[in-house]
């Protein structure tokens, strides 16, 4: 009921009365009295007026079910929605709920992390409040080596939907970082479970600075928030909705052609290191060259000093820009 009374108001242009919000959701004075005042207490502030009724003023900056709900109905990525206050890493909630039987599009969500994971095993600081801290539960019917896709074409709507929202030029560092200023402002991590030809499931997490105002000091060079960039505070739940929104769309084309082959061009638009000086980092040598973009099947292309075009696979490898993080 909670869902359906956020969004009541928010669909409101005035006052909308207890007696219609009765009458509408087949409820008692009471009990909509009752919400009311626990929406008050999550910090929505809702102004009750003798003989008008009540109207949404501010709606609050929270993670939880009933907010997300109301702006996803009709999503299919993103619905049912999992919120949590705290947890240990939204992936693994995420991967627990998949084995469950938890339908495609589940989206898990917590306020802060204890045990957040970036990729190559580091961890992923997650502070209360303060960022988006999700997983998306995929089930895509792909073989696992074109899974390292579902990666870039989750970067590219993360990156849409942020500047959706916000109106920022962010970019994307190959094959799982969104950047801008130069920093690193997203990052992704997928997960699988599959088998020798098959993916039972994907688990898509992304990590957003959003309203951070202050990094440690061994990232502060490299790492930025929107509120970092902007100086405005930002709604959390106007992102996860656009994100979803822009999800939906990227992971259709995937699917449909099995490949990025209809997300290339848009996805080399946003790449930071197209035409730039680059390194690739493995654990057997270190290589140098440029980026001409990717292929269809996501593999970052460089051009060697030999003048040989070398096809790089994401996974143990790292791509950095030869005088710095870009």
């Amino acid at each position: 009921m909670k869902t359906e009374i956020i969004r009541e108001l928010k669909n409101c242009d005035g006052y909308l009365s207890g007696q219609e919000l009765c009458e509408r959701l087949h409820v008692s004075r009471t009990a909509v009295w009752k919400v009311i005042g626990q929406l008050r207490e999550e910090g929505y502030r809702i102004e009750a007026v003798r003989h008008k009724g009540y109207r949404l003023l501010e709606v609050a900056d929270v993670l939880t079910e009933a907010e997300c709900q109301s702006r996803l109905q009709g999503f299919r990525m993103g619905t049912p929605v999992h919120c949590y206050e705290e947890t240990d890493s939204t992936n693994i909630r995420a991967k627990a709920l998949a084995e469950a039987g938890a339908p495609e599009g589940t989206l898990v969500t917590a306020e802060s992390q204890t045990r957040g994971k970036g990729r190559r095993g580091r961890g992923w600081v997650s502070p209360k409040g303060e960022g988006l801290w999700f997983s998306l539960l995929l089930r895509p019917k792909i073989p696992p080596y074109k899974a390292p896709m579902l990666t870039l074409a989750a970067a590219l709507a993360v990156a849409g939907g942020i500047e959706d929202v916000c109106g920022l030029p962010v970019q994307i560092k190959w094959p799982n970082d969104i950047v801008l200023s130069g920093k690193k402002l997203v990052g992704i991590l997928t997960e699988l479970s599959a088998e020798a030809d098959q993916v039972h499931y994907a688990v898509v997490g992304i990590g957003i600075n959003v309203n951070i105002s202050e990094f440690p000091e061994e990232i502060r060079n490299t790492a930025t928030s929107l509120y970092l960039e902007t100086g405005k505070r930002w709604m959390r739940c106007d992102l996860i909705a656009a994100i979803m929104k822009r999800m939906e769309r990227c992971y259709q084309a995937f699917a449909e052609a099995g490949d990025l082959s209809a997300l290339r061009g848009e996805y080399m638009d946003r790449l930071v290191s197209v035409g730039r000086a680059v390194r690739i980092l493995s654990p057997e040598e270190e290589t140098d060259g440029v980026c001409e973009g990717i292929d269809e099947e996501g593999r970052l292309l460089v051009r060697k000093g030999d003048g040989s075009l070398e096809k790089v696979i994401s996974g143990e490898v790292s791509v950095r820009g030869i005088y710095g993080y870009v």
